[in-house]
């Protein structure tokens, strides 16, 4: 198993930035005294040699895509004259266990799985045959610096677009798991609302390494950098005054961002380029539904103490919910109007559909229309109680699908496709509307 080669790592899909799936496993193999080789073929064809010479190949799934596209590969691999060991790892993986297991992979690992996989490589290694825990990993880890040196270049993956120039972006965790059970997240049945930070030296020299790469933007990508906020303010202080021209970008909850509100400013401050929260509903019914922990009233306090600091959000929804009803989806294209965020939207944000996995939260509760696992879609279908709503997320897919650049185009198509098929009239602009600069943006969106 020591031969270069022996093990081969691999990432189907992680949102077009570089695979953390890859980079961290890959580090600590190496610590381990192991030469694996790695492939991402999110961006890289699959190389039949790479795959020939491994004896084991352990697929990352951190994303339902990824899982899909993960499946295809296990078949393909179980097809060969000697086929090797195939073991996955990641959130996917731990939802997907029982599926995975009867398709004949050897192992599945997840949470803080790094250690687990180490385990089960010397095992090999000494020709033991290989466990499947049953149980995520939840230990905190020794982390190394993640080794993205045999990685495709980083031109290869999503950039920051900030209008007239585009900035190569690194991608890095401070943090794994996360504090908060939301329902319909698939970090909450792996890590259970707990999280584990990476310590600060290991995440700044992560950075640094990329940044020598040519990034000169950075992707937080943890859950929720403010898991905690002490420890995400010290790291980007640090980034900023090592490197004051680079920006950031990460994901914070809105509960955070009005129980931190005194640390707007130092994002501000620091370069942070735009903030991603997960507003999902301005229903509170169907937040309530998914244990969100902020309300509709929340989410507006949320916008105006950003305005106020000068710190760009991005909200994301689930537009379509078994408890949203044509009402609370024109709220949203209403909010979306009346806080000029047309240009900052996603056209797919106006399509998502509630994700039901196996092992998901939302199992606890009741779901209206819930059906079967489907296995062409790795999910639960359900359908809404009312009829018009699964008939307008199908065709808002095809509107999102052929938007071009201009996204108010595409806004006026959403809200007449709406007016068409649940007779609500379309948002109306604000009476006095601002001039807002450009919001910078990923050149890849964001989600499952």
């Amino acid at each position: 198993m020591r031969e270069p080669g022996a093990i081969c790592l691999v990432s189907c899909y992680e949102l077009g930035h570089a695979p953390a799936g890859i980079a961290m496993p890959l580090a600590f193999l190496e610590r381990a005294g192991f030469a694996p080789s790695v492939l991402d073929l999110a961006v890289e064809k699959l190389d039949e040699q790479r795959i020939g010479r491994a004896r084991l190949v352990a697929i990352s799934v951190p994303m339902h895509t990824a899982l899909r596209l993960g499946l295809r590969l296990l078949d393909r691999l179980a097809a060969v004259e000697r086929p090797p060991v195939v073991v996955f790892h990641g959130l996917y993986a731990q939802l997907n266990r029982s599926l995975l297991l009867e398709r004949g992979a050897a192992a599945v690992l997840a949470g803080e799985g790094e250690a687990a996989l180490v385990r089960l490589v010397e095992a090999l290694d000494r020709g033991d045959a290989p466990r499947s825990p049953a149980e995520p990993a939840l230990l905190k880890l020794e982390f190394p610096v993640p080794q993205h040196g045999p990685l495709p270049p980083l031109s290869r993956y999503g950039k920051l677009d900030l209008g007239g120039e585009q900035r190569l972006a690194a991608y890095t965790e401070a943090s794994r798991g996360c504090r908060h059970t939301c329902r319909h997240c698939p970090v909450t049945p792996v890590y259970r609302g707990r999280f584990f930070v990476v310590p600060r030296e290991v995440v700044l020299e992560d950075v640094e390494r990329q940044l020598a790469r040519g990034a000169r933007h950075v992707t937080f990508g943890d859950p929720d950098f403010w898991n905690g906020p002490g420890h995400a303010e010290a790291i980007v202080r640090e980034l900023h005054r090592r490197h004051p021209e680079v920006t950031y970008d990460a994901t914070i909850k809105v509960e955070h961002l009005l129980g931190q509100r005194q640390r707007l400013s130092t994002l501000a401050a620091t370069g942070c380029a735009f903030v991603t929260t997960a507003v999902e509903s301005l229903s509170d019914r169907v937040l309530d539904r998914l244990a969100k922990g902020h309300t509709a009233r929340d989410v507006e306090t949320a916008f105006d103490l950003a305005d106020a600091a000068g710190l760009p959000l991005r909200p994301t929804f689930v537009a379509f919910t078994p408890w949203t009803t044509a009402a609370d989806f024109a709220e949203m294209l209403a909010f979306v109007r009346r806080r000029d965020l047309v240009e900052v939207v996603e056209p797919v944000q106006y399509t998502l559909r509630l994700l039901v996995p196996p092992g998901s939260a939302l199992l606890e509760i009741a779901i209206p229309g819930l059906g079967e696992l489907r296995g062409e879609t790795l999910s639960y279908a359900w359908r809404h109680p009312d009829e018009r709503m699964d008939a307008l997320q199908q065709r808002l897919r095809g509107v999102a699908e052929a938007a071009g650049p201009d996204r108010h185009e595409t806004f006026a198509r959403v809200c007449r496709e709406t007016e068409a098929l649940l007779g609500l009239p379309p948002p109306q602009p604000p009476r006095h509307r601002r001039r807002r600069n450009h919001v910078p943006s990923l050149t890849e969106s964001w989600f499952c």
